[in-house]
């Protein structure tokens, strides 16, 4: 038995090591970032959580306005402890065509099951049906936040 506990407080210890590696990339310190996809998907299939991918880049005026507004989001802050939080910038993006369903423009926005599968019911539902995974407004992400939560039967 005290064993067991010890292999689940070293787990633990590693998994939190490999999710506090990320970089808020400006879309707020405040927030816990994954390190990477892969870190990400690991530690939500720990913690049996959802997870937020944002894959964005760093020249892109879209993103910039979105950073901000995210970062100063009270609601999607007071959400972000239900998800594992990922963030993707240039480089970072996924070859995946899972991540690009219906193009590769940016900022888009996905939300993982807990899993690990690409959950694509969830989307920006005010936005356009053309771009459906790009979100502007901090409103519409936290009503899909809202929306995975109750999907994956998570309590806030």
């Amino acid at each position: 038995m005290a064993f067991s506990n010890f292999t689940k407080a070293f787990v633990s210890i590693i998994f939190n090591k490999l999710y506090c590696l990320g970089k808020d990339n400006g879309f707020g310190p405040q927030y816990v970032w994954a390190g990477s996809l892969e870190s990400g998907l690991e530690v939500a299939s720990y913690d049996h959580k959802p997870v937020m991918v944002i894959i964005h880049k760093s020249w892109c005026p879209a993103c910039k306005k979105l950073k901000s507004r995210f970062a100063e989001s009270a609601e999607i802050e007071s959400l972000s402890p239900h998800f594992v939080m990922v963030n993707l910038i240039d480089e970072e993006e996924p070859k995946s065509n899972t991540f690009a369903p219906d193009g590769t423009y940016i900022p888009r926005i996905f939300f993982v099951s807990p899993t690990g599968s690409v959950d694509h019911d969830i989307y920006n539902e005010e936005g356009s049906r053309q771009f459906k995974y790009f979100y502007s407004r901090p409103e519409h992400i936290a009503k899909s936040m809202r929306k995975v939560l109750q999907k994956y039967n998570k309590d806030v």
